[in-house]
């Protein structure tokens, strides 16, 4: 199974646990991108892997249209589905690195906590570039890893044993080379500590108790400086929660 495959199967089993993920369905960013974005209601936008479709939704109530897209129908059948009340989210299956659209049709292309997922970040920057209009707005969130090469190594370990479609969380360096190449300038940016709820994040990818534990103990052995680093909250043997590293920026076509 390929990479994408792997993104279907996943997300089609889970796709209403990222409607009510807490990590997804709230979050400081979602007001802060409509902040940042200065939306006007002409405009038409673009929610690339919406998932629960948590985007589409803070958007929607400030544009003319919105176009929901994802890779996996399951996930936008179910995501329709919830936000069946707004009339304005149009849905569309795509893959974020063959975007079915036309050069030049979006005001804004948004893409929200799922990059980690693609395959090929460059294939995926390069068709954001193409279907912004001249200066349209990218907002674009993430998990990303760390400079420090030991801490990179740990969250991408540990992310693709808690969920194996998990391709890789790169660092702000590496997206940056690629907003440069592709001439989408950086306006506005962030970095921010989530914290994840350890049993919400295992229970939302992993059914059997051998894969949980296999996780747990990595997290827990892991040494005390990776603790430090990704505050990880232990009580009485119980893992709370950690924190991951986020970055919200905004660029310009």
């Amino acid at each position: 199974m390929n990479e994408k495959e792997n993104v279907k199967s996943v997300f089609a089993k889970n796709s209403n646990a990222y409607v009510t993920s807490s990590t997804h369905s709230k979050g400081s960013d979602l007001p802060l991108l409509v902040k940042w974005l200065q939306p006007e209601p002409s405009m038409i936008a673009l929610d690339i892997a919406t998932g629960g479709g948590h985007v589409a939704k803070h958007l929607s109530k400030h544009v003319a249209k919105v176009i929901a897209s994802d890779l996996t129908k399951e996930m936008l059948d179910n995501t329709a589905n919830h936000l069946s009340s707004y009339e304005n989210i149009m849905y569309k299956i795509a893959d974020a690195e063959e975007l079915p659209f036309e050069n030049n049709t979006f005001d804004i292309v948004a893409c929200r906590i799922a990059a980690h997922h693609f395959p090929s970040p460059e294939k995926f920057i390069s068709e954001v570039y193409r279907v912004l209009k001249p200066n349209g707005k990218f907002i674009f969130i993430d998990n990303i890893a760390p400079e420090d090469s030991r801490f990179d190594e740990f969250v991408n370990t540990l992310e693709k044993m808690r969920d194996y479609s998990h391709v890789r969380s790169h660092s702000i360096l590496e997206w940056k080379e690629l907003f440069t190449k592709y001439q989408l300038t950086v306006m506005k940016e962030q970095v921010r500590k989530k914290t994840l709820p350890y049993q919400e994040w295992i229970d939302r990818t992993l059914d059997s108790d051998e894969a949980k534990n296999k996780v747990g103990s990595y997290i827990v052995e892991a040494s005390s400086k990776v603790h430090d680093y990704f505050q990880v909250d232990i009580n009485q043997g119980e893992i709370q929660s950690f924190t991951i590293d986020e970055w919200m920026v905004m660029c310009e076509k």
